[in-house]
């Protein structure tokens, strides 16, 4: 099973990512665990240094920044 993991303080910028990954799994008709971290040292322990971060099957994939639904799905085919 695919796991997804979102880092952030709970902004609007991690919310909206975990939005889109979200809509991303749906869109693919996958079955995923799509968590939310928002502990911050959880967050300094798995080196992120800019938030919000997605974390696919414990690889980090994005950081700073919020990908959209499409490249979140292209992520997951990888």
């Amino acid at each position: 099973m695919t796991k997804i993991e979102i880092l952030g303080t709970g902004c609007a910028k991690c919310k909206r990512l975990f939005a889109n990954a979200e809509q991303a799994v749906k869109d693919l008709k996958i079955t995923a665990d799509v968590i939310k971290v928002e502990d911050l040292d959880a967050i300094v322990e798995a080196g992120v240094m800019l938030t919000p971060a997605l974390f696919i099957n414990g690889e980090l994939r994005a950081e700073g920044r919020v990908p959209c639904v499409e490249e979140i799905m292209a992520m997951i085919k990888e």
